[in-house]
Protein backbone atom coordinates (compact mmCIF):
# COMPACT_ATOMS: atom_id res chain seq x y z
CA UNK A 1 0.00 0.00 0.00
CA UNK A 2 1.17 3.69 -0.65
CA UNK A 3 2.00 5.57 1.66
CA UNK A 4 1.03 9.58 1.64
CA UNK A 5 4.50 10.22 0.83
CA UNK A 6 4.36 7.86 -1.95
CA UNK A 7 1.12 9.64 -3.47
CA UNK A 8 2.21 12.72 -3.17
CA UNK A 9 5.79 11.88 -5.15
CA UNK A 10 3.38 10.55 -7.92
CA UNK A 11 1.44 13.38 -7.94
CA UNK A 12 4.17 15.33 -8.47
CA UNK A 13 5.93 13.76 -10.99
CA UNK A 14 2.41 13.35 -13.36
CA UNK A 15 2.26 16.80 -12.72
CA UNK A 16 5.42 17.97 -14.00
CA UNK A 17 5.13 15.26 -16.90
CA UNK A 18 1.81 16.70 -17.70
CA UNK A 19 3.53 20.39 -18.46
CA UNK A 20 6.40 19.09 -20.00
CA UNK A 21 4.14 17.67 -21.96
CA UNK A 22 2.57 21.17 -22.50
CA UNK A 23 5.61 23.05 -22.88
CA UNK A 24 7.34 20.58 -25.64
CA UNK A 25 4.27 21.02 -27.84
CA UNK A 26 5.36 24.63 -28.18
CA UNK A 27 8.07 24.19 -30.87
CA UNK A 28 10.07 27.51 -29.64
CA UNK A 29 13.30 25.77 -29.68
CA UNK A 30 13.84 24.77 -26.46
CA UNK A 31 12.60 21.44 -24.85
CA UNK A 32 11.03 20.68 -21.37
CA UNK A 33 13.07 18.18 -18.76
CA UNK A 34 11.53 16.32 -16.21
CA UNK A 35 14.61 15.71 -13.51
CA UNK A 36 13.26 13.09 -10.99
CA UNK A 37 15.29 12.58 -7.76
CA UNK A 38 13.53 9.67 -6.14
CA UNK A 39 16.08 9.37 -3.33
CA UNK A 40 16.75 12.48 -2.13
CA UNK A 41 13.06 13.83 -2.84
CA UNK A 42 14.18 16.35 -5.81
CA UNK A 43 11.91 17.13 -8.40
CA UNK A 44 12.27 19.62 -11.03
CA UNK A 45 11.05 20.70 -14.49
CA UNK A 46 13.97 22.49 -16.40
CA UNK A 47 13.49 24.31 -19.84
CA UNK A 48 16.98 24.55 -21.80
CA UNK A 49 18.02 24.92 -25.55
CA UNK A 50 18.29 27.06 -28.33
CA UNK A 51 15.91 30.35 -29.19
CA UNK A 52 17.84 32.32 -31.95
CA UNK A 53 21.20 32.67 -30.72
CA UNK A 54 20.42 32.36 -27.09
CA UNK A 55 21.36 29.62 -25.04
CA UNK A 56 18.67 29.05 -22.31
CA UNK A 57 18.51 26.78 -19.16
CA UNK A 58 16.30 27.83 -16.17
CA UNK A 59 13.92 25.97 -13.88
CA UNK A 60 10.20 26.23 -14.40
CA UNK A 61 9.17 24.03 -11.23
CA UNK A 62 10.97 22.52 -8.45
CA UNK A 63 9.71 20.85 -5.38
CA UNK A 64 11.25 18.87 -2.71
CA UNK A 65 9.89 16.22 -0.14
CA UNK A 66 10.96 16.99 2.87
CA UNK A 67 10.07 16.13 7.10
CA UNK A 68 6.61 14.81 5.31
CA UNK A 69 5.66 17.71 2.99
CA UNK A 70 5.72 19.18 -0.20
CA UNK A 71 8.40 22.23 -0.45
CA UNK A 72 7.59 24.21 -4.06
CA UNK A 73 10.90 25.94 -4.01
CA UNK A 74 10.73 27.54 -7.73
CA UNK A 75 7.76 28.44 -9.91
CA UNK A 76 8.95 30.57 -12.97
CA UNK A 77 5.03 30.55 -14.22
CA UNK A 78 1.94 32.75 -13.59
CA UNK A 79 0.36 29.01 -12.25
CA UNK A 80 -1.29 28.55 -8.86
CA UNK A 81 0.75 24.76 -8.57
CA UNK A 82 0.14 25.02 -5.06
CA UNK A 83 -3.49 25.18 -6.08
CA UNK A 84 -3.35 22.52 -8.49
CA UNK A 85 -0.92 19.78 -6.44
CA UNK A 86 -4.13 20.46 -4.03
CA UNK A 87 -7.05 19.64 -6.40
CA UNK A 88 -5.14 16.56 -7.58
CA UNK A 89 -5.37 15.18 -3.43
CA UNK A 90 -2.22 17.16 -1.47
CA UNK A 91 -3.34 18.04 1.66
CA UNK A 92 -3.05 21.95 1.50
CA UNK A 93 -1.21 21.60 5.05
CA UNK A 94 1.53 19.92 3.65
CA UNK A 95 2.51 22.58 1.07
CA UNK A 96 5.25 24.70 2.02
CA UNK A 97 5.48 27.62 -0.15
CA UNK A 98 9.65 27.91 -0.04
CA UNK A 99 10.36 30.89 -2.80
Amino acid sequence: MATKLDRYEQIIIQTLSEYAEMYNKQQDGLEAKLIVDKEGKHYQLLNMGWRKDDYQFYVIFHFDIKNGKIWLQENRTDVLIAKELVERGVDKNDIVLGL
